[in-house]
């Protein structure tokens, strides 16, 4: 080998060993953030302050070490060849050896090597490396960034400013990554991938549907708002006066009761709508960060969903936005229900999801329904509004009575069961009964006491879809969801 050869070859191992940096010091930058960064920099590393700026924006400093090392790569390339040409007489052999040594060399000492090295030793590498890509990003930034403009021209639709070199999708490939190596837990990964959806996630797909809405009309006294709301178990209620439609404001548990303790008397003669706060509206297109940070600025938990007709679509809480983020939120008092079980009654509890063909094996009868395929689903169906605790009705000769409700939404549990057939002979095999209703309609008669749970009712609007993945069950088509879900569970 001539002496020009040997030249030649001190070149290609020298950019060869500089396109191997380049590749460390983009896989470091990658992987260092920037409160990392700014750490690095308190601590008082060499390197500390530059690294702060090129973490600040490392897309275009990443696109000129893409740059540089490429022009380093294809240059050794063409070193190699030349050399290859000098020592093998045949062309084609010459050319074949020299792919296959630059095939070698960009793979291991440039592709693999340095990029392990750069994420094993994140922290070290970005700090020598971050004067360096500051030094080339002044000299040859300009270079680069026409470099990008040109591809952008030619890749169909939107390209990026600073070239495909820093993306959010490449910290979704990590997470993938790092869960598939179980560096952290299934469940971590879920919820970090939640943080990342909940940009992408509207207010519609989120919210309590207004068929699941439990609501109080306006004239009501603070006796019966305090009966419904023990009986429902909800914290926060929505004030209507001529329906679901048409909502005043939100009734809070803490202002009705410190009301009441203050003045026993306002108890009979103090109405909801002076007691109620004003409600907050959002449309259901809103994005749930958005509507996140409002909440968070507002110091208010719960909002009045509004569709593009203007009317109600549904409600949303504060809750359901941190659901979409660490999944379903259950309280002390939500177990675990075994899908039948005798007591000594003679009665039968079960599911509210247990399906009508296996409620008839147990009672050894047909039960069939055209709307409605489980119990939960066939209670409310013959109530004709959104069951609360106690609401009992009699179907095909059994008595359903809602008995509890589990879940932050307060969805209906479980059904208690029993068979009246010999001892309701001529009764309606949908006769509503025991909850204070004065026929399907749900409306209370003044003066009662026990008529106050009647003001939970719906508005015969089909169940939403999102409503029923939220609830990790299936409401039938045709069916109102048996439970309720306007507020939160307990007083905040």
């Amino acid at each position: 080998m001539s002496t020009p050869d040997l030249r030649l070859a001190l070149f290609a191992v020298l950019l060869v060993v500089f396109a191997g940096v380049l590749a460390a010091a983009e896989a470091a930058i990658a992987r260092v953030s920037r409160l990392r960064a700014a750490q690095l920099a308190e601590d008082g590393r060499r390197g500390g302050p530059t690294l702060v700026v090129v973490a600040e924006d490392s897309g275009p400093y990443l696109s000129v070490a893409t740059f540089v090392r490429v022009v380093c790569e294809s240059f050794a390339a063409v070193f190699i060849t030349i050399g290859c040409v000098s020592l093998f007489q045949e062309r084609w052999v010459a050319l074949g050896v020299a792919a296959a040594v630059m095939v070698v060399i960009s793979f291991v000492l440039v592709g693999v090597s340095p990029r392990t090295l750069g994420r094993q030793h994140a922290d070290s590498v970005a700090l020598a490396s971050a004067p360096l890509l500051v030094w080339l990003s002044r000299l040859l930034g300009p270079l680069a960034r026409l470099l990008v403009v040109v591809g952008n021209m030619v890749t169909p639709g939107k390209g990026y400013r600073d070239g495909p070199f820093s993306d959010e999708a490449e910290l979704r490939e990590m997470l993938d990554l790092a869960g598939e190596n179980s560096v952290i837990e299934a469940d971590e990964q879920q919820m970090l991938h939640s943080v990342f959806e909940l940009g992408d996630t509207i207010v519609r797909e989120v919210m309590v549907p207004r068929t699941d809405m439990v609501t109080i009309d306006h004239d009501r006294v603070l006796r019966q708002a305090l009966s419904l709301f023990l009986r429902s178990g909800f914290s926060r209620i929505p004030v209507v006066q001529d329906g679901p439609d048409d909502v005043l404001g939100i009734l809070y548990l803490k202002d009705v009761t410190g009301r009441v303790f203050r003045d026993a008397s306002s108890e009979q003669n103090v109405l909801v709508r002076d007691v109620m706060r004003p409600a907050q509206f959002v449309p259901e297109s809103k994005p749930v960060d958005d509507l996140l940070r409002e909440m968070q600025r507002d110091q208010n938990h719960v909002a009045v969903v509004i569709d593009e007709y203007g009317g109600t679509a549904g409600l949303v809480t504060i809750e359901d936005v941190l659901e979409e983020i660490v999944g379903e939120i259950t309280d002390e008092y939500d177990r675990e229900d075994a899908p039948v079980e005798q007591l000594e009654d003679g009665s039968v509890r079960v599911r509210s999801n247990l399906h009508l063909d296996d409620l008839g094996e147990v009672f050894d009868r047909e039960i069939e329904d055209e709307d409605v395929d489980t119990v939960g689903g066939l209670l409310a169906k013959a109530l004709g509004r959104v069951p609360i605790p106690g609401a009992c009705a009699v179907v095909d000769g059994l008595e359903l009575s809602a008995e509890r409700f589990a879940g932050r939404r307060h969805r209906l549990s479980t059904v208690l069961v029993r068979d009246v057939s010999a001892a309701s002979d001529g009764a309606s095999d949908a006769d509503v009964e025991g909850d204070g209703s004065t026929g399907s309609t749900g409306e209370p008669t003044e003066g009662d006491a026990h008529d106050d749970r009647s003001d939970a009712r719906a508005d015969g609007r089909p169940a939403g879809r999102d409503h029923n993945r939220s609830s990790g069950r299936t409401v039938p088509h045709g069916a109102t969801a048996a439970g309720q879900g306007t507020g939160s569970r307990g007083a905040s």
